[in-house]
């Protein structure tokens, strides 16, 4: 299987999973998107990226004029339309789109989001290239993605940790590859905020309906880590179980050049 087909079928299953995510949801990182775009000020129109549950295009939709929430999952699509509309919000629009090839003019957007998708994308480059496209000049694209750490041996264990629960993951990035990436396909960096991110093991494992047999081998690969993978996780363990481990997100404000 392709690894947008991939995609597909994890969320499509799964949609209603991320519209009642408490992470998703709610979050320090979406407080934090919220108080930063209140404060520019940028009106006009926001493109929200793989929408998920439709919570960032929720939060924004009263900062502008008009907001798309896109998403490559029909179903996924449905859900954050169902959930936006139920609050109240006239000013949405929905597309299904892939992320790597959006469907809009160039310099046609005056800001876009993307909030923890990006590490299922499977070219980020060709993400950055787009979103880079269809910005408006001196356009506001704000990024949040959970990230790997910058050391190769911790990276190489939480990108693992994350496929064998996900299939659909491809990678979560360092936070110097998304510096580099940005800045080299024309959006400066301006601001990168870090959050550390609890994740409880078993609603992790629920988000992806992860059958008990991989959440065991999960389970096991997690507990028969060496102490240094232990300890720089944060992995607690009781009774020969995963309770939780500890990652890290980053929000990045960035404008095109």
């Amino acid at each position: 299987m392709k690894g947008k087909d991939r995609v597909i079928q994890q969320f499509g299953k799964n949609a209603g999973h991320y519209v009642t995510s408490q992470s998703h949801a709610k979050g320090e990182d979406l407080r934090k998107l919220v108080e930063i775009i209140a404060a520019k000020q940028p009106s006009g129109e926001l493109l929200d990226i793989a929408t998920g549950g439709g919570h960032v295009a929720n939060a924004l939709a009263p900062y502008f004029k008009q907001v798309v929430a896109l998403d490559l999952t029909a179903e996924m699509l449905e859900k954050a339309k169902g959930f936006i509309e139920s609050k109240g919000i006239k000013n949405a629009a929905f597309v299904q789109g892939d992320a790597e090839n959006l469907p809009f003019p160039n310099e046609s957007v005056g800001s876009v989001t993307c909030r923890i998708a990006a590490h299922h994308f499977t070219d980020v480059r060709k993400f950055v290239k787009e979103v880079q496209r269809i910005l408006k000049e001196k356009g506001l694209f704000i990024l949040i993605d959970n990230v790997a750490p910058e050391i190769r041996e911790y990276d190489l264990f939480y990108n693992t940790i994350e496929k064998k629960r996900d299939p659909s993951h491809v990678r979560a990035y360092k936070k110097s590859e998304w510096v580099s990436i940005l800045e080299h396909e024309g959006i400066l960096v301006e601001e990168m905020i870090r959050f550390k991110k609890k994740f409880s093991f078993d609603t992790w494992c629920e988000m992806m309906d992860v059958p008990e047999r991989e959440k065991q081998k999960l389970n096991d690969f997690m507990t028969h880590a060496s102490q240094p993978f232990i300890d720089f996780f944060s992995v607690e363990i009781e009774e020969g179980k995963v309770q939780s481990f500890q990652g890290q997100s980053v929000l990045i404000v960035a404008t095109k050049i």
